[in-house]
């Protein structure tokens, strides 16, 4: 039972890193290879000058709920997939931090700040490495995505667990 158990932890930790890795592949590199000589030069860059950063920064979206308004007004199919991939890339997440730490008591609002934990360091990342513009909106659709992933997960569950009790209790019968 301890060898399952640790088995299946090295597994779930193992698909919470292929995850990271992906996500990190789909928001920063937008599925290209990974360039770490561009990396670097960029970040030489940015240390050389640092007003390079803030026009990066400048030019992004700073303002909540901008770009989310936008979208739904333009109401194109790119601008749909654009806000539901931004809740949807993160939902993994929200399901990792269920099953990694539902046994140190984290909370709906721990779950909400190590979401957008992640996301504002993708976003900075974005900035620093001129891979991407940095957008608020992404921060909170993200977030939300993280959340939305973890509720699921936990109602999920909740009912299975709940299954497994009334098995129980009409196989004892």
């Amino acid at each position: 039972m301890k060898r399952t158990k640790l088995l299946s932890g090295m597994i779930v930790t193992a698909l919470f890193g292929l995850y990271l890795y992906a996500l990190l592949k789909v928001i920063l590199f937008k599925l290209q290879p990974i360039d770490v000589t561009f990396l670097w030069q960029q970040l030489q860059v940015k240390i050389e000058n640092p007003h390079a950063l803030m026009d990066r920064l400048k030019t992004g979206n700073t303002t909540p709920f901008h770009q989310i308004s936008e979208n739904m007004q333009m109401n194109s199919g790119q601008d749909f997939l654009n806000l539901v991939g931004n809740v949807a890339l993160f939902m993994p997440l929200g399901v990792f931090l269920f099953i990694l730490l539902k046994n140190n008591g984290l909370s709906i609002v721990g779950v909400m700040v190590l979401s957008f934990v992640l996301s504002l360091s993708l976003e900075c990342a974005q900035a620093v490495f001129s891979l991407g513009v940095f957008d608020v909106d992404d921060l909170i659709l993200n977030a939300c995505g993280g959340l939305l992933g973890y509720l699921l997960y936990k109602i999920y569950f909740k009912l299975k667990e709940k299954a497994m009790v009334t098995s129980n209790l009409g196989a004892k019968i």
